[in-house]
């Protein structure tokens, strides 16, 4: 196994136990323990602690060591400790967090994507909305590939959000990445994509096609709150 692997392995590990309160803010880290405990060298267990640093979970102090952050410090748009909240026992608070987030965001990027968004990124709109279509639905009785589905509806946020033209909305492309994959893998998505949400994002794509900024603003919202929707049902479903 490569050293870089393993650094991210040992920091996704520390990054949970940090996110669950498993390690408290104040906690000191030790590279001894750290070493010990993951079999590595002092020199890995040092670089898996700058990644944690760099999202800030933790913080070096002379004297004191690596010391554990308060919620309020770390990197809260940060995908590295987005995916860590995400696996947590309190996912559905951050998928309620991102979806108020997505509501606020997403609509206006797809308004300006229909003033703004090139004849490339409008066809990848159009085709990502036909994937959605072709791989959502049931046929001969089996049932969607959730992950081919998945694949489609990550590259039309993600064009979405750069087709904008605004930087700092297209900055929140690996954000909404993970919130998508968060929802298929932790089986929040129902085993058949909701024909409503399938249609809504076909009708936001001809909207931006159509340079029609009103009604792909509009569409947008309704696709996030359809998710939002079906996440607070499929986590009311006994053993969530």
């Amino acid at each position: 196994m490569s050293q870089a692997p393993l650094t991210e392995r040992i920091a996704t590990e520390l990054g949970a136990r940090i996110v669950n309160e498993e390690l408290r803010p104040g906690s000191v880290l030790l590279l001894e323990e750290l070493g010990a405990e993951f079999g590595v060298s002092r020199t890995v267990a040092r670089e898996a602690v700058k990644l944690l640093e760099s999202h800030q979970l933790v913080t070096s102090r002379r004297r004191v060591g690596v010391q554990v952050q308060p919620p309020g410090s770390w990197s809260a748009l940060s995908p590295f400790v987005l995916r860590a909240r995400l696996a947590g026992p309190r996912r559905l608070e951050q998928l309620e967090a991102i979806s108020q987030l997505r509501r606020g965001v997403e609509p206006i990027a797809a308004g300006l994507a229909a003033v703004h968004a090139s004849d490339e990124q409008q066809q990848a709109l159009v085709g990502a909305a036909l994937g959605m279509a072709q791989t959502g639905r049931v046929i001969a009785g089996a049932l969607p590939d959730l992950q081919a589905y998945l694949a489609h509806d990550v590259v039309f946020h993600r064009t979405l959000l750069i087709a904008s033209g605004n930087p700092l909305m297209a900055s929140l492309a690996d954000i909404i990445e993970e919130v998508l994959t968060a929802r298929t893998n932790h089986h929040l998505m129902p085993p058949v994509p909701n024909p409503d949400a399938i249609r809504l994002h076909r009708q936001v794509a001809l909207a931006i096609a159509d340079g029609d900024a009103v009604g792909a603003e509009q569409a947008m919202r309704e696709i996030v709150d359809e998710a939002r929707a079906a996440v607070a049902t499929m986590a009311q479903e006994p053993g969530r």
